[in-house]
């Protein structure tokens, strides 16, 4: 782990579904970091207005809804100087693989956790690269990695989006943005009160300084919270040899196939 100096000072900013929850934090928590800016891209930007009203400009809201491509298209425009994105925005459904709307509560976190994903990175990727390649924080989630019976549509799609995340990171670093893909376990969210996470949950100012922290460090994962760092102590040893591996050397020994040396 490389602690890197503070990359959040006098950054700019966008963060999705920044009017509540985790998102709200780290859009408060930037701009006590001396952030120089930060998008709040919400879906009713009048949302943002009492944070607006506290930091001045210094907050800017943007309509975006991540069920909305054009309005995602839209912000990406709106905001040409960021250099800092987070992708907090999501949804969570509780619901078992047997239940009878179990397809369409997939559907509808498929088109938010995933779809959305793949479109706001696609959205602002030549905004990042303009501005010197910066970061893209991807929300994802122990639920990632581990399904959990009622929550097993949340726990595919977010499987998904993380699959996803990996292929921005290799996409993106060739144009010098750092993809960072964030773990969190149970948060005491309105989102997290409503799954019944209770006692267990991880306070939001603690998962959003953890967050922020990540940008700091060069690591591709960041795993916050008690449940969260459980797991990254048993998914270690995978996460360095396969997912933070190069597939073309992983296929050579598989295979016995001899890659092939640089001129010398």
């Amino acid at each position: 782990m490389q602690t890197m100096s503070d990359n959040i000072k006098s950054r700019k900013l966008l963060i999705t579904g920044a009017n509540r929850g985790i998102g709200k934090e780290l859009l408060e928590q930037a701009l006590r970091r001396d952030a120089a800016k930060v998008y709040a891209a919400v879906r009713d930007p009048q949302s943002v207005q009492p944070l607006i009203d506290g930091y001045g400009d210094r907050v800017q809201a943007i309509a975006m809804d991540m069920n909305v491509p054009s309005s995602i298209i839209d912000a990406a425009s709106n905001a040409p100087d960021v250099d800092i994105v987070i992708n907090n925005a999501g949804i969570m459904n509780t619901v078992a693989a047997y239940d009878e709307n179990a397809v369409d509560a997939l559907q509808e976190e498929l088109n938010v956790n995933v779809f959305g994903l793949m479109r706001v990175a696609q959205a602002f990727a030549p905004a990042l690269k303009t501005n010197g390649g910066g970061f893209f924080v991807q929300l994802n989630s122990v639920a990632s990695i581990k399904a959990s019976g009622n929550f097993a549509t949340y726990c595919a799609s977010k499987a998904a989006s993380y699959s996803i995340t990996q292929s921005l990171r290799d996409w993106m670093s060739q144009q010098g943005t750092r993809v960072i893909s964030v773990h969190p376990g149970p948060t005491a969210t309105d989102m997290g009160a409503s799954a019944g996470f209770g006692q267990f949950a991880t306070p939001v100012s603690e998962v959003a300084e953890a967050i922020l922290d990540a940008i700091n460090i060069e690591d591709f994962h960041a795993w916050v919270g008690p449940l969260a760092g459980l797991v990254s102590q048993h998914y270690e040893t995978f996460s360095d040899g396969i997912i933070n591996g190069d597939m073309a050397a992983i296929r050579s020994r598989a295979f016995n196939i001899e890659q092939p040396q640089p001129a010398s």
